[in-house]
């Protein structure tokens, strides 16, 4: 499928990746936007926005990417970016 069917099955709850990557088993998803109390936060930057807030503080939605960082561990990436191949490609599948 290409990049504008992969986006519409992320909204739906779907899990996508690309036959192309050389990575197995990476995949992203979209995380909603949600409210993040203070108490939630580990960050003790985003626990100051939120303190500054009121306590909460609304987070955009993103879409994350399950990957392997550089010594191959198991990683999330948080706001993944597509690359022009990314979008132009159209070997995007849905994975369990």
């Amino acid at each position: 499928m290409d990049f504008g069917k992969a986006i519409e099955a992320l909204k739906q709850g779907e899990k996508v990746a690309r036959r192309g990557w050389n990575g197995k088993g990476m995949f992203l998803w979209l995380k909603p936007a949600a409210e993040i109390k203070k108490e939630w936060c580990k960050d003790p930057i985003l626990a100051e926005l939120a303190e500054e807030n009121g306590g909460t503080i609304h987070a955009l939605g993103t879409i994350c990417m399950f990957t392997h960082d550089s010594s191959g561990r198991k990683a999330i990436l948080t706001g993944w970016l597509a690359s022009q191949s990314d979008m132009l490609l159209e070997d995007w599948e849905i994975v369990p």
